[in-house]
């Protein structure tokens, strides 16, 4: 770990405790995944004015009252994501969200459109400020401070940048719409984009599909060869040349709070339920470790590994220890050392036994084998298996085809699915 000033050096230990860990939830499981991981708050998309319409399932507008059903019962807060950049058809369905936000009492919005920042912000909705404004300097927070409480900074800032913000904020009285001082909030996981702040054309040049109307080709993920016109091809040690590596903050997140940032950020309403958990707890845990003066070396390497298991381009520091220029992935895909694979369904569950009844569809498993169970209402259950029966005998091994009776140590639900966690070949 990078050295640092001891924690409450600058901010006391209640700053630390009460760090917000936002997760992403691109669906039902996702967002109960982000709830099992010990999210604060989730952020989500609807419809198609955000900047995952593509990459995600999304939600849709009759989801809202559930969602915030959820989010009352979880004591979680919500936030919908309405990030893209917005033309004159597009207002009417904005004002249409925006709406509905507010009826259904989702906690707020993030955008970066002053269309849909004034709208929000005049009919009483909270408003948080997202990267795309690209956010890296005082007089922007001191601007965007008439209509938001929250604000993403630009990706691209230094740790340094970063606290020199926070303390302005506090120094300068910067007050939110709420009377509140802002609150900073910074990304700390997950995809990094070429581009600065997300903002790219490349997708939209090459198959007329913008990445700033949420629907990214991430042609930039791609092996490319460099060569000249007459064929000449310039030498270079790596052909994913505009694919960065995932932003990882979790072997300097105790510096990373010592900025004064309140909101940790989690990148991935396009990525699997499982990554969703596990990252979410991981920096759940990383967090309250800071605050409780617990924060080692030991613990980084467990979470790092723990991280590595599930989807990810490789790791790096992302701009906030200093770097001018991305580090670049070497893969297409994900370099996570565990994968999923799927073998079956739950038929049904007798909660009072606890016991799963599965139907194996491919393959088969080995009682000793790990498994993970995924559904909507499920989220992401981890079993250890008691044990197994085919019929009415008990079982170690169970092939394709077979249906069997599983006696687990959690809650499962009818049509999750079932699928092996092993080891990446």
């Amino acid at each position: 770990m990078k050295s640092n000033p001891k924690v409450g050096e600058f901010h006391s230990k209640e700053h630390f405790l009460k760090t917000e860990i936002m997760a992403p939830a691109g669906d039902w499981a996702s967002l109960k995944a982000a709830i099992q991981g010990g999210a604060d708050s989730v952020y989500f998309g609807i419809e198609q004015l955000n900047m995952r319409a593509r990459a995600s399932n999304n939600f849709t507008l009759a989801d809202l009252p559930k969602i915030a059903d959820v989010a009352r019962e979880e004591s979680i807060r919500t936030y919908l994501t309405l990030n893209t950049v917005l033309y004159d058809h597009d207002l009417p369905l904005m004002k249409k969200i925006i709406d509905a936000v507010k009826e259904h009492g989702i906690t707020a919005i993030i955008a970066a459109d002053q269309a849909a920042i004034s709208y929000a912000a005049r009919n009483g909705v909270e408003v948080h400020i997202s990267t795309q404004a690209n956010i890296s300097n005082i007089e922007m927070v001191a601007f965007y401070s008439h209509f938001a409480d929250v604000m993403v900074l630009a990706r691209e800032l230094s740790l340094g940048q970063m606290k020199k913000i926070v303390e302005g904020v506090k120094e300068r009285d910067i007050r939110g719409p709420s009377g509140n001082l802002v609150q900073i909030e910074v990304f700390a996981h997950g995809a990094l984009c070429m581009a600065v702040s997300g903002k790219c054309y490349l997708s939209l040049h090459t198959y007329n599909s913008s990445a700033n109307r949420g629907a990214c080709k991430q042609n930039c993920r791609h092996a490319y060869r460099v060569t000249n016109e007459e064929g000449e091809e310039l030498l270079i040690d790596n052909e994913y040349i505009m694919s960065p590596k995932d932003l990882c903050t979790i072997d300097f997140l105790d510096q990373l709070l010592d900025t004064g940032i309140e909101v940790l950020k989690l990148e991935g309403r396009g990525r699997s339920p499982e990554y969703v958990k596990t990252v979410t707890r991981c920096y759940k845990e990383a967090a309250q470790a800071v605050a409780d003066g617990t924060y080692t070396r030991e613990k980084v390497d467990a979470w790092k590994k723990e991280l590595e298991e599930v989807y990810n381009r490789g790791f790096w520091d992302g701009y906030y220890l200093g770097r001018k220029l991305g580090e670049w992935s070497r893969i297409h895909g994900s370099a996570a050392t565990k994968e999923k694979r799927f073998i079956g369904k739950v038929l049904h569950y007798y909660p009072k036994a606890k016991v799963a009844h599965v139907r194996i569809k491919a393959g088969g498993f080995n009682r000793s084998d790990s498994l993970i169970i995924i559904g909507n209402k499920t989220g992401v259950a981890e079993p250890e298996i008691d044990s197994i029966w085919v019929g009415d005998r008990p079982a170690d091994v169970v092939a394709k085809g077979e249906e069997c009776t599983i006696r687990l140590d959690c809650v499962v639900n009818e049509g999750d699915k079932v699928y092996l966690w092993e080891d990446r070949d």
